[in-house]
C-alpha cells in the first residue's frame, strides 16, 4: 500500500532536523585527536560536560590519519595532534582557524616490555637493543608518518641504533596499536609515550629516551576553519585553562 504523501513529507521533515546545524548544536563539538590522549582527553571532555555543556565528541587516531581526514574534508571543530609538524600541515592549507594554535602539553618516549618479562636494558649510544629482540620484532607507530613513531626513528638514530633494527619492526597504525602488541606479548619490546606505558597495566618501562635523543614531543591543539559548534571556542579555550591542565598532568602529560 502506497503511504500518504502527508506521511512521507513528515518523515522528510524529521530526517531534515536531525541534520540541521540547530540539531548539531545539541550535541558537543567534535575533536580530533592524537591516539594517545583516549584516557586524559576523555576526562577532559567529562569534566567539560559537568559545568553544563554538552559532551565533544572524540575521534582518536594517529595524528597523520587525522590531518589527512581533515585535508580531506572531515565535518570536525577541533584538531589534537602528538607533534607539531602534522599541524603544520593543516595550518599550511589553511584548513586552521587563525591564533587559536597552541602548544600545550609535553611527553616522554619510554621502551617498554610486558609486565611478566624481566627484561632490562639501558639506553645509551649504542645500546644492544637488537640483540634483545634476537628473532623478534619492536613495536612503534609507523616511523614514516606517526608522531610516536617518528621521535622513536630519531632516537634509535641519534643512539646509532637504527641499522641494527630497522629491518625488525612491527609498524603499527597508532600509539596505541604498538602499545598493544606488547601488552598481548606480540612483541617483546616497544617504543611509546610515557603516558602510554602509564596507562596500560599489561606493560611495565624498561627505561625512558634522553629529552636530548629526539625532538620535543609536543601537543598542539587548534580550531578548524570550518568549525561552526557554538561550543568549540569554548572547550579549546577549557583545554589550555589552568584546570584543564590540571586533568592532563593526572595522565602523567607535562603542561605548558
Amino acid at each position: 500500500m502506497r503511504k500518504p504523501l502527508a506521511f512521507i513529507l513528515s518523515l522528510f521533515m524529521a530526517f531534515a532536523a536531525l541534520v540541521s546545524p540547530a540539531f548539531a548544536q545539541q550535541s558537543g563539538p567534535l575533536v580530533l585527536a592524537a591516539a594517545s590522549l583516549q584516557e586524559s582527553m576523555n576526562a577532559v571532555a567529562d569534566a567539560w560536560a559537568a559545568k553544563g555543556h554538552p559532551r565533544p565528541k572524540i575521534s582518536f587516531a594517529g595524528s597523520s590519519a587525522l590531518a589527512r581526514q581533515i585535508e580531506a574534508g572531515a565535518p570536525a571543530d577541533l584538531f589534537v595532534s602528538a607533534d607539531e609538524p602534522w599541524m603544520d600541515e593543516v595550518q599550511g592549507k589553511g584548513l586552521l582557524r587563525p591564533k587559536t594554535r597552541v602548544s600545550f602539553l609535553t611527553n616522554n618516549l619510554v621502551l617498554i616490555a610486558p609486565a611478566d618479562k624481566p627484561v632490562r636494558l639501558k639506553i645509551a649510544p649504542g645500546f644492544r637493543l637488537a640483540a634483545a629482540l634476537g628473532p623478534n620484532r619492536l613495536a612503534v607507530a609507523d616511523p614514516n608518518a606517526v608522531p610516536a613513531g617518528v621521535y622513536a626513528k630519531q632516537a634509535l638514530t641519534r643512539l646509532k641504533v637504527w641499522p641494527s633494527v630497522q629491518g625488525k619492526l612491527a609498524p603499527a597504525e597508532n600509539v596505541r596499536a604498538a602499545l598493544a602488541l606488547v601488552s598481548r606479548g606480540a612483541a617483546p619490546l616497544g617504543i611509546v609515550y610515557a603516558t602510554d606505558a602509564r596507562a596500560e597495566p599489561g606493560v611495565r618501562v624498561v627505561d625512558t629516551f634522553p629529552a636530548a635523543s629526539h625532538d620535543p614531543i609536543s601537543y598542539p591543539v587548534a580550531l578548524l576553519a570550518a568549525s561552526r559548534h557554538k561550543d568549540a571556542e569554548g572547550f579549546r579555550r577549557f583545554l589550555i585553562s589552568a584546570e584543564g591542565k590540571a586533568v592532563f598532568r593526572r595522565f602523567g602529560f607535562g603542561t605548558r
